[in-house]
């Protein structure tokens, strides 16, 4: 949790910190001239510091909401965590986390609540926060091999270029054109997020099954490795048929083992012409992700992601004034009366990278995929594949857009669903990392 005015939570057995302690129950935190005061249930102060570290004795007990109990020396919650930030299932939940708790304040008054812990725990969570813990296994396995990937990768490149120099993404501003793209390396206080923007990690209350402590274990030190350096591992929840190459999304570089390739039957094609983009993106191919199995969906996707029943082929509808005042919001323009939303370029799967906006006061190109997203939309659109259509009064004026679109997400690397299906189909967990990473190795690199 970052850039807090308060954070609260509860400690759940006895926590020390450095000088103070036990503490335990409920607690609150907050910034007050460059210090971090916490507090009691009963609002009385019982410390203030720099920054605050809390550690839990050995032996704390761990209640669990399904009313369970589990010996464990690191465990707290923390109230009210944002999930799925800016994005369509945004909501706040309770969560419980193991590890130690540090408590870190701000130059603008806030508080980052930063979680502690082995990397191995930490994969627990996050494959079953990325989807559910009862997925088939090998796909379980898959994932907990590229979520380690990703992470080592992320943590090498930190250590090369000094946590003081990594850039937050990079944003392009020039005369009519706005192109920007987020990397996961803009965190200063920690390593990584918990959210969609790095990994998602929803503590141990996302562990509900005993396959992911399982494929923890039997995946343990795995790697992908692409010539014997450990790949920065993409993945998005539904690729649409065809997954996008590195650079639609991110920095203009190749990266051979995130290049686009086709799901499962779909023969490979890269859209060049919109006419291209609007055969494969009204089409119905057969694809990995395509399923529409609700009982296989509800074994590999989380609660809330079910919700999203479109996800493979979708259709967004405004009309005019509404997405004028969605995209004056969204980017700081006042583009006056919309005219029209023209691609400028695509990536192999569908997916803009550059689009062109025209209003009666101006027009602007904005880039890359998910700033297209985030200006379209209140929240994100599902992926920046979609063809735009346009309704004209009888004066010619636009009234309203339509949007069609394909998959769920960047559309880079490891396509989750996809990956899900192939495992039920009887894929390994290898054959599904070399069917999305092309020129891979797996390799274990740590007992």
């Amino acid at each position: 949790m970052d850039r807090q005015t308060e954070v609260f939570g509860c400690l759940d057995g006895n926590f020390r910190g450095d000088g103070f302690g036990p503490v335990s129950g409920q607690f609150s935190a907050k910034a007050m001239a460059g210090m971090i005061v916490l507090c009691d249930r009963a609002h009385c102060e019982i410390t203030r510091s720099p920054s605050i570290r809390l550690t839990a004795k050995e032996g704390s007990i761990l209640r669990l909401r399904q009313g369970t109990t589990a010996r464990s020396g690191q465990a707290f919650t923390l109230f009210n965590v944002t999930i799925g930030n800016r994005f369509h299932w945004e909501r706040t939940e309770d969560q419980t986390f193991q590890g130690d708790l540090i408590l870190r304040p701000r130059r603008d008054g806030t508080i980052a609540a930063i979680n502690e812990l082995p990397l191995e725990e930490y994969l627990k969570s996050v494959i079953s926060s990325e989807m559910s813990g009862a997925a088939p296994l090998e796909f379980l396995k898959a994932h907990g091999i590229l979520a380690r990937s990703w992470l080592l990768a992320g943590l090498g490149r930190r250590r090369k270029k000094g946590k003081t120099s990594i850039p937050a993404g990079k944003i392009i501003k020039k005369e009519g054109e706005v192109i920007r793209w987020y990397d996961r390396e803009d965190h200063d206080l920690f390593d990584v997020c918990a959210d969609d923007h790095c990994q998602r990690y929803h503590g141990i209350t996302k562990i509900v099954s005993e396959q992911a402590e399982e494929t923890v274990r039997e995946t343990r030190g795995m790697v992908i490795t692409y010539q014997d350096e450990i790949c920065d591992a993409r993945y998005s929840k539904a690729c649409g048929g065809i997954t996008e190459n590195f650079e639609t999304a991110w920095d203009d570089k190749r990266v051979p083992y995130l290049l686009s390739i086709s799901d499962a039957s779909v023969p490979h094609c890269s859209i060049v012409t919109e006419e291209e983009a609007s055969v494969w993106i009204l089409s119905d191919p057969d694809a990995y992700c395509h399923t529409k199995d609700e009982r296989l969906l509800e074994k590999i996707l989380p609660d809330f992601d079910r919700k999203t029943k479109t996800f493979f082929r979708w259709r967004v509808e405004y009309s005019r004034k509404e997405l004028e005042e969605i995209i004056q919001e969204k980017s700081g323009f006042d583009f006056g009366t919309l005219q029209k939303i023209i691609p400028l370029s695509r990536g192999p799967s569908g997916r803009i990278s550059r689009l062109k906006i025209v209003g009666s006061k101006r027009s602007m190109v904005v880039g890359k995929e998910l700033e297209i997203r985030r200006w379209l939309s209140r929240s994100h659109l599902y992926s920046s594949a979609f063809l735009v259509t346009v309704k004209y009064n009888p004066h010619r004026k636009a009234e309203r857009f339509t949007l069609h679109g394909a998959g769920w997400g960047h559309g880079v690397g490891l396509c989750q669903i996809g990956a899900a299906v192939m495992a039920t189909r009887g894929f390994s967990a290898e054959e599904i990392l070399k069917h999305y990473f092309r020129g891979v190795e797996i390799k274990k690199i740590y007992y």
